[in-house]
């Protein structure tokens, strides 16, 4: 997630590497923790739900691609239950707060100066979106620690 955030920040893009790299960890890792097969099911239905409706968010042009991807690989580590709009809903108000800051930073005098660093660039720039990588990977750092896979994994660790 850190690496999706610093990539989208540096580039206004998220590889493709990323999410594959994500689902793929998952679809290895999941099945050694014991869990069953059914709610291994629903981990992967809560990433198909979240690809759909980001997809469409993509066609309609409110949403970049490696977000959308990013955002259903993340939901595959958080499965179909509460943790995951926890995730969608913590990652909409960071990156809501991330928009605002951009917007004000960029109509600042401020944006003239420092625009021209390699990592303020597309902060600057009022021709490109907002790098929403760093809202979903905030959001993702904030709030897979409460996951039952991250609580497993914790619990497991302490005893």
């Amino acid at each position: 997630m850190l690496f999706a955030a610093i990539s989208d920040t540096l580039s206004m893009t998220i590889a493709n590497r990323v999410p594959v790299l994500l689902v793929a960890t998952f679809a290895l890792v999941a099945p050694l923790t014991g869990m069953d097969w059914a709610t291994y099911g629903w981990h992967f239905a809560a990433g198909a739900l979240v690809l759909a409706v980001t997809f469409g968010l993509f066609a309609l042009g409110g949403m970049g691609g490696g977000d959308a991807k990013l955002l259903a690989a993340t939901a595959v580590w958080m499965g179909l239950n509460i943790n995951l709009i926890g995730y969608l809903v913590t990652s909409a108000f960071i990156g809501g707060l991330l928009t605002v800051a951009i917007i004000a930073y960029r109509k600042s005098p401020l944006a003239l100066y420092t625009g021209h660093s390699r990592f303020l660039r597309y902060f600057a720039d009022e021709s490109v979106g907002v790098p929403y990588g760093v809202a979903l990977g905030a959001g993702g750092l904030i709030t897979f620690p409460d996951s039952p896979l991250m609580v497993w994994a914790l619990e497991r660790l302490t005893t």
